[in-house]
């Protein structure tokens, strides 16, 4: 059986490093795989996306819309762009963070406030804090790691050795900070926005920031 992975985010956050690591530790423990990757205008903040497909036989590694298992998103707009990649009984791993575009910048267009929301109405979502636990370590670029982690505790798949992957694709002296990340968001604690519960939080959230009061998201 083939399980589809699309990872996506913008330019700079780490989206293909993840997306390879995935590869490695998927190849490392036997399965074929197939992986592609889209670059956009990343110098600009362009979307970029990759593509992982994994099973006993793999013969194509485009995903089709409504066919991927899991859609993993470094950034909270490009999941929304995304989210109809994702099959009905599919997972939605999303970075509680946003980059604002020169459109939302100079204020022609609103940055949406509901994204997550909306979102968690349509499919299954977890959201996690990765960029806010990052800075707390001291490296923002570790972000991508903490989804990584994060994607492992939802894979929930024994026969893979993340440690030896990540080693094997980043460079030396960031290792043991990669393998913090990499625990951190094996740690994290999930929302699951489907609850009723969760949802009720997540509109007093974001209330709150609507009247212009900071939120601390734990």
């Amino acid at each position: 059986m083939t399980k589809s992975i699309k990872v996506v985010g913008v330019g700079g956050q780490g989206t293909i490093l993840l997306a390879k690591i995935l590869t490695t530790v998927f190849v490392e423990a036997g399965y074929d795989v197939k992986m592609s990757e889209i670059h956009g205008m990343s110098q600009r903040g362009g979307s970029v996306s990759s593509e992982i497909r994994y099973g006993d036989k793999v013969y194509s590694p485009v995903i089709e819309k409504g066919d991927a298992s899991i859609l993993v998103s470094l950034e909270q707009m490009e999941a929304a762009r995304n989210i109809d990649y994702l099959k009905k009984d599919g997972v939605l791993i999303v970075n509680n963070y946003k980059i604002h575009s020169m459109v939302t910048l100079n204020g022609k267009v609103k940055y949406p406030d509901t994204i997550l929301d909306e979102l968690s109405s349509k499919v299954k979502t977890y959201v996690i804090d990765g960029t806010r636990k990052a800075i707390e370590i001291g490296l923002d670029k570790v972000m991508n790691i903490i989804m990584l982690g994060a994607l492992s505790k939802v894979l929930d798949l024994d026969n893979l050795n993340w440690e030896d992957a990540i080693r094997a694709s980043v460079k030396p002296q960031f290792v043991e900070l990669n393998l913090k990340a990499f625990k951190i968001g094996l740690e994290q604690v999930i929302w699951e926005l489907n609850s009723p519960l969760s949802k009720q939080i997540l509109r007093y959230l974001f209330s709150y920031v609507n009247k212009g009061k900071g939120v601390k998201i734990i």
